[in-house]
């Protein structure tokens, strides 16, 4: 059945592919976006609305008519480290969209979170925790996706570290023992893909993993040896890793935060992958690195 969908953060990482694959699939697809200028990473053939997604009233009028409405807004850091960032992308946004929903008379949500929101504490987990308790609370026919790091092409992991070393002989890295689950952009654009049309998703949360669980230090070499560099991997022990991570919390960019190495204490992994129950088949990302990374076969 095709759809019309309301879609905010649509001009990110994993919203580009996404809008691609809904577009491909017959679906009519409104991208929300407060700047003009993301028309340039807005699939063609998708509609882009310019305004506040802040803004009730705004909301409100780009969720008539749409069958549901998928939230894919997220950022990594936030400017300071009192978490109000965190809160004002998640937790604020949530409670003006879900009550445009309301108002709209839009009942379908399909909400991006993140593996153990809630747990630990992390600014960022804790207002994932905060945006998925609203939803849930919410009278919305709603599903919840929990993906560990994602990986594709331009993502935020392997390119990262990519960048890093590329004129780096090696990176020490804090908590280089801690383990992630890498999964597929494509499963995660899937995944969401199937849950459109799934009535027996509402109501649920899914976790999104790949197959294979890797350390820090394993993606990073992962990430060398794929692109034919030979690099070093320093583990820091945990209070270097802290120091690392208080330098590079005013380092342009934030490679990385305080508020990752907090992230860090906490594995992202899980033993409940939820794409075997959408009927998808995890991806081994170490088998797409060369695409991920753009190199030649």
């Amino acid at each position: 059945m095709n759809h019309t969908i309301t879609i905010l953060g649509g001009s990110g990482f994993v919203g580009r592919a996404l809008v691609a694959r809904l577009l491909a699939g017959g679906h009519r697809v409104r991208v929300l976006s407060r700047s003009a200028d993301t028309r340039t990473r807005t699939p063609a053939g998708a509609e882009l609305v310019v305004g506040d997604v802040f803004d009730q009233a705004f909301l409100r009028s780009a969720f008539d008519g749409a069958d549901a409405v998928i939230n894919l807004v997220g950022i990594l850091n936030e400017r300071g480290d009192d978490g109000s960032g965190f809160r004002k992308v998640y937790v604020e946004l949530a409670e003006v969209m879900l009550a445009a929903m309301q108002a709209a008379g839009a009942r379908r949500l399909l909400q991006m979170s993140a593996l153990h929101a809630g747990d630990g504490e992390s600014h960022y987990l804790q207002a994932r925790g905060e945006a998925e308790a609203l939803v849930r609370a919410s009278s919305l026919d709603w599903t919840l996706f929990r993906p560990s790091v994602i990986a594709g092409p331009g993502d935020g992991l392997f390119c990262r570290f990519a960048q890093l070393l590329r004129f780096a002989p090696g990176l020490p890295i804090g908590r280089a023992d801690a383990r992630f689950q890498p999964v597929w952009v494509g499963d995660v654009v899937e995944a969401f893909v199937r849950a459109l049309d799934d009535d027996a998703t509402i109501g649920h949360s899914y976790d999104l993993v790949g197959p294979e669980k890797m350390t820090l230090a394993e993606i990073v070499r992962l990430t060398a040896q794929t692109k034919g560099w030979t690099r070093f991997v320093v583990p820091l022990p945990g209070v270097f890793g802290r120091i690392q991570a208080e330098v590079g919390e005013h380092l342009p960019g934030k490679p990385i935060s305080r508020d990752n190495w907090r992230s860090l204490q906490r594995d992202s992994t899980s033993d409940d992958n939820g794409l075997p129950k959408l009927g998808i088949a995890p991806t081994d990302v170490r088998g797409k690195l060369p695409e991920i990374l753009g190199v030649a076969a």
